[in-house]
């Protein structure tokens, strides 16, 4: 059992962690400040092709995979979620295809991931269907439109969508069948092209955290979409849980990233400021909290590095969902923990905008909602220990 990096992998972290310092680390007050889309960070990703690096060198990536795209979300997530969010939004979408979409749907959406050419975003979620997926009413029809024929005519509203207004193109999940009735079999995931007719970007959300990436509402008004623009199989509503399944560490890695950065920045700061003829630091009380989450960040990244390898390895089916859903809730859980100590170790100062904790506290939050709630995750676990899908005997 071999716990240390590849020499490739050792060698992306070092360099994105270079990135993260001298180009992420500067711009990310400022992010969260105006909301703007950090244009420029993108750019920086594109050239040093960061962008790509889920992808096989087959379609442009560096075929780095789910752990190597973990490693890099986890150092620029010390310093900024927003950008760590952009570098996500290049496998969460993406997903489903890599896992079943067809030959040419890879070679016509994938490669300009890669490059920086093209951007996409995922629509899964509706306003009276968060968690609960089943509940979509999103609907896809057959197209008896002549010359249309075999495709599909797509009517809803996805919404909390990340990079809704930047994306060129979105995976799409809806019902194949009556919207009303919670039948799995008839959900299906799609490709929906931004320029398609019928096609138009909602309301955009005014969001606690996690600014400068727009998240929104994606309106489908009979959106006529070609059969060879549905993923794998009409009724492909495993491919939805296993699209999410696979994300897991991925998520995870952006929270692991902020608990350690809140950590980092909160130690320096107790080591510098004197309380009652001490440093902070000198307190025993301040030293068992730091040590908690140093352990808890350890646990963490064990965790998701294990998930990260697992998913790489095709294993995110039922079996290996315990696991994977570990990683997620424990690391984004931690971030909660380790941004609140910080924001309570700097005190007063912690609470105001001259220090990055408040937004780190702001921040940490979206982590434990997003692709999965804590709840659900826990909920996920406890159907492993009961089904002997996670069992130490």
């Amino acid at each position: 059992m071999h716990f240390d990096l590849s020499p490739e992998l050792a060698d992306l972290r070092q360099s994105v962690r270079r990135l993260a310092q001298e180009q992420v680390k500067p711009r990310a007050r400022d992010i969260d400040t105006t909301g703007e889309y950090p244009a420029d960070l993108f750019e920086a990703f594109r050239q040093a092709d960061l962008l790509g690096l889920c992808l096989p060198p087959e379609l442009g990536g560096s075929g780095a995979g789910i752990l190597g795209l973990t490693i890099a979300i986890e150092e620029v997530a010390k310093y900024s979620n927003t950008a760590a969010l952009m570098l996500l939004l290049t496998r969460l979408p993406t997903g489903p295809v890599l896992i079943a979409g067809s030959d040419e749907q890879k070679r016509r959406y994938l490669p300009g991931i890669a490059t920086g050419e093209l951007r996409a975003a995922f629509g899964l979620s509706e306003p009276q269907a968060g968690s609960d997926v089943a509940g979509m009413r999103t609907r896809a029809v057959p197209d008896t439109t002549p010359g249309h024929e075999g495709g599909w005519i797509l009517t809803g509203t996805k919404c909390w969508m990340s990079g809704v207004r930047e994306a060129d193109w979105y995976t799409v999940f809806a019902k194949t069948g009556d919207p009303t009735r919670r039948d799995h079999a008839s959900i299906t995931a799609f490709i929906v092209e931004r320029n398609w007719e019928g096609v138009s970007v909602g309301r955009t959300d005014a969001k606690m955290g996690v600014r400068g990436v727009d998240t929104g509402e994606l309106v489908l008004d009979e959106v006529r979409v070609p059969a060879e623009n549905v993923i794998g199989e009409v009724g492909g509503f495993r491919l939805a849980m296993l699209g999410l399944n696979a994300m897991r560490p991925i998520v995870a890695a952006r929270g692991l990233g902020l608990a350690e950065g809140a950590l980092m920045y909160a130690t320096e700061y107790v080591k510098e400021r004197e309380a009652f003829g001490h440093t902070i630091a000198d307190f025993q009380g301040i030293q068992w909290e730091i040590a908690k989450v140093a352990v808890d960040i350890e646990a963490a990244r064990l965790l998701t590095y294990r998930a990260a390898w697992l998913a790489d390895q095709g294993k995110f089916g039922r079996e290996h969902v315990p696991f994977l859903s570990m990683a997620k809730y424990h690391a984004t859980e931690l971030a909660v923990r380790a941004s609140g100590l910080a924001v309570q170790l700097l005190g007063a100062a912690g609470y105001m905008a001259d220090h990055p904790t408040e937004q780190w506290y702001r921040d940490a939050k979206q982590l434990t909602i997003v692709e999965g709630t804590s709840q659900v995750q826990l909920g996920l676990i406890a159907r492993g220990v009961l089904g002997h899908d996670l069992w130490w005997d």
